[in-house]
């Protein structure tokens, strides 16, 4: 029985694309966090969502893990190297090397460490290139996780995320939908019985024409592709200014889901 359990991680962590009521992220952790407070008595459960968008791999460590090994949780889920991994120049080993001395740290201190994969990028237009370079990282993560005997929340294998309505608009991060099938196969990791199934079917789409399929990606790559280049090409991250979520109750995440859900 998990009572306690802290998110480390970048943009996709601090559920980025699944916003509720407020605004404010949702995302697959902090859906996550509330199956693992169900099988808690109430108000017997912590959860602490450090997570920041646009963090690379040192910075998470620098900034995400010391506190981590503070709270000392039952349940760490660690996702991070994937910013570094799309940056240009980057060695998908170097980056393993790097990611171990972390979750060493982590396992030292934590009950359990769970560990996640990056997702297929085949269907990604900006990142599809790279997706030699994820697999390669992936199979380190995976083999560090079997070293250290840490549970793998695989994306990559998680088939249901490759239609497009998984993706927000800016086809970089998970719609709400995305997110929930996340957490769901976070539950499945974990073993726990979740409500539904994340590789459910999705319903039947109407066939899209090459016109609308073209004016769809003058649209994204206007709104989306030209800003995130300018932010590379600036040394700007989307994440420089924002604060991780920090302590969050289980109910107040129920009660922001409930009218997106």
């Amino acid at each position: 029985m998990i009572g306690s359990y802290v998110a480390l991680g970048d943009s996709f962590t601090e559920g980025v694309g699944d916003p509720g009521p407020d605004g404010a992220f949702v995302g697959w952790a902090d859906r996550f966090a509330v199956l693992l407070a169900d099988l808690r008595p109430e108000g017997d459960f912590r959860y602490t969502n450090l997570a920041v968008r646009g963090k690379l791999l040192d910075q998470i460590v620098a900034d995400q893990v010391p506190r981590a090994v503070e709270l000392a949780p039952d349940l760490v889920s660690f996702c991070a190297g994937g910013n570094d991994i799309i940056r240009p120049g980057t060695d998908p080993d170097e980056v393993a090397e790097r990611f171990e001395r972390a979750l060493r740290r982590l396992t030292a201190a934590a009950g359990t460490v769970m560990v996640t994969t990056g997702f297929d990028t085949r269907g990604v237009p900006v990142l599809k290139h790279l997706r030699g370079k994820i697999a390669t990282y992936n199979g380190h993560v995976r083999a560090i996780a079997d070293r250290y005997g840490c549970p793998v929340l695989d994306l990559w294998s998680l088939r249901s995320v490759q239609d497009r309505r998984a993706w927000d608009a800016d086809r970089l991060h998970l719609s709400p939908e995305g997110h929930t099938r996340v957490a769901l196969r976070a539950g499945q990791v974990m073993g726990l019985a979740v409500p539904a199934d994340p590789e459910q079917a999705w319903p039947p789409l109407p066939p899209r024409g090459a016109f609308d399929v073209r004016r769809d990606n003058v649209q994204w790559a206007r709104e989306f592709l030209v800003p995130w280049i300018g932010r590379r090409l600036r040394g700007q991250s989307s994440g420089d200014h924002v604060t991780a979520k920090g302590a969050l109750s289980p109910d107040d995440i129920r009660m922001r889901i409930a009218p997106v859900a």
